[in-house]
């Protein structure tokens, strides 16, 4: 069970806001807020360089909770700036030939859409959609039937940015992983909300964010490349972090995930990521599924009691993500309204997930994203400015 008045206590933003857009950027907790500011001001202090040498053990220690975060060894995983840094590295590493197939999910989004059909263009591999099965969700049955040896890269998009669908990640990695295709899984909104284990999954990179779910600083992501596959992959660029000069002139790549780095990082937001991840752990996974669960699937039957609105959420399983519609409003109208109340929402507009609300020719959507620190008063205080916004 997740101890409310503790996490409300520690999350300094609930005293002025109701937060629900945390699939877009959480409210972090207060030592994570600690650990960033008081790295930066230990670098004011000594200087950034310094301050780095200092806390080596604390940014170090990122890499082992993150690694713990998604049952995976320290040396597959690497800390990069955010969640689609982290998924065009993996990505753009591939090489693809004239008449490859990569297969991607009508959930995709926008930014990993568009490098594929920009990949796709400039090799003349061929990007094709696995269709949804009829709950509304990536169908694994179809995606087996689709693989043949032309198949060089599965992409599926594990919690969409745009409505509360779980995707059957495990069904599909079980077919991937029986037909050696790589895997590449977005994890962007299931990190942090969602037990993530990329062994039960079967996925071969991962791509999370530290902003969101995880309720870790901006500006930072993270990448698990499988250590089988990372001698394969050879990062889209390079830096004196990610190689080594030889003496001959040549350079040796590392041999581990941290090859999809560089240099210069942001070591406040390193070490605050950390610290997101260990309270995580912390909490637990289970736990905080269970509350998220219990807000979510609360929200979404009391929104659809309310005349005029549509809750638009599909699939077998659904996470923290609610997404509705007010009949004669604009989603853009609802999320001010709602602002004026300091209720925090966002829009989910068809530019970035064509393939989902185009199909279903939604043009916007008002999204509401719960986390388990969110009160039953804010759910009262969502549903209320909702009504009143009808």
């Amino acid at each position: 069970m997740i101890d409310l008045d503790r996490v409300r206590a520690e999350t300094p933003g609930v005293e002025h806001v109701a937060h629900f857009n945390n699939a877009g950027s959480a409210l972090p907790p207060r030592p994570v807020l600690d650990a960033v500011v008081g790295h930066l001001r230990r670098e004011a202090e000594i200087g950034g360089y310094e301050a780095a040498a200092e806390r080596e053990a604390l940014w170090e220690h990122t890499y082992d909770a993150l690694a713990r975060l998604v049952h995976a060894g320290r040396d597959e995983i690497a800390v990069v700036e955010n969640a689609t840094r982290a998924w065009d590295m993996a990505f753009y590493a591939f090489r693809f030939r004239p008449g490859d197939r990569i297969l991607t999910g009508r959930a995709e989004y926008a930014s990993n859409w568009i490098a594929l059909r920009q990949v796709a263009d400039r090799t003349g591999a061929q990007v094709e959609v696995v269709p949804d099965d009829e709950s509304g969700q990536f169908s694994a049955a179809a995606l087996e039937r689709m693989i043949d040896e032309r198949v060089k890269l599965v992409s599926l998009v594990h919690v969409p940015t745009q409505s509360g669908l779980v995707n059957p990640a495990a069904a599909v990695g079980a077919v991937t992983r029986a037909a050696g295709v790589p895997l590449l899984l977005d994890a962007c909104q299931s990190v942090g909300q969602l037990h993530v284990d990329v062994d039960e999954i079967g996925c071969d990179i991962l791509s999370a964010t530290g902003r969101k779910f995880l309720r870790g600083p901006r500006g930072t992501g993270f990448l698990y490349v499988r250590r089988g596959l990372l001698e394969e992959l050879e990062p889209p660029f390079l830096d004196l972090h990610a190689a080594e000069w030889l003496p001959d002139g040549g350079y040796r790549i590392r041999d581990d995930a941290r090859r999809f780095e560089n240099w210069e990082t942001y070591y406040a937001g390193k070490i605050g990521l950390g610290v997101a991840a260990d309270y995580a752990l912390e909490l637990g996974l289970d736990a905080i599924r269970g509350r998220i669960d219990e807000l979510a699937t609360s929200l979404r039957r009391r929104l659809a009691a309310l005349d005029g609105v549509t809750v638009h959420d599909r699939g077998e399983t659904l996470a923290a993500l609610v997404t509705f519609t007010v009949d004669g409003r604009s989603a853009t109208e609802v999320e001010r309204a709602l602002a004026a109340e300091r209720i925090n929402v966002s829009v989910s507009a068809a530019s970035s997930a064509r393939l989902d609300l185009g199909g279903r020719g939604l043009d916007e959507i008002v999204r509401a994203s719960v986390h388990y620190y969110n009160s039953g008063d804010e759910l009262d205080r969502l549903v209320a400015a909702v009504a009143a916004a009808t």
